[in-house]
């Protein structure tokens, strides 16, 4: 029953959706006047940004808050194959990374405004709690 319970529950938790696709992202933020969240990933090769996944950025402390504060963007360089995304997501990582991680940083984290100025970066695996990062983060959500 208690697991019947959880599962309904875990149905109306906000859920965080993480694209692909900055340009679209910053034109979303414009409209909703909210900031950005960009993740630079190595999903199957990088320990420290399978860990600030895991923990952090899954949590579900940073969830909630995402779901309400934040659009989240995900540029991921897995490097095996079977993990590839499509090409066309291959060129607007490797943009999105030409831009904002031109020294190739991984884990790196950036919250950037609606016109992509950057206002926080993490480089490398943030060593702090779900709370600490939102709490980061909440300090300049609130200034905005």
């Amino acid at each position: 029953m208690k697991v019947l319970a959880l599962y309904f529950l875990m149905l109306f938790v906000p859920g965080v959706e993480w694209s692909g696709n900055f340009e679209a992202t910053k034109a979303q933020a414009t409209k909703d006047h909210k900031l950005i969240l960009i993740n630079f990933s190595g999903s199957d090769w990088c320990g420290p940004c399978i860990r600030l996944r895991s923990e952090i950025l899954e949590s579900s402390k940073f969830e909630n808050y995402a779901a309400g504060h934040l659009l989240l963007v995900r540029a991921d360089f897995p490097r095996q194959k079977k993990n590839m995304p499509a090409k066309d997501q291959v060129k607007r990582n490797e943009a999105l990374a030409d831009k904002y991680n031109a020294e190739g940083k991984f884990p790196y984290t950036l919250l950037v405004d609606e016109n992509g100025k950057v206002l926080k970066a993490w480089d490398g695996f943030p060593n702090e709690s779900p709370d600490q990062f939102v709490a980061d983060i909440s300090t300049i959500v609130d200034s905005k």
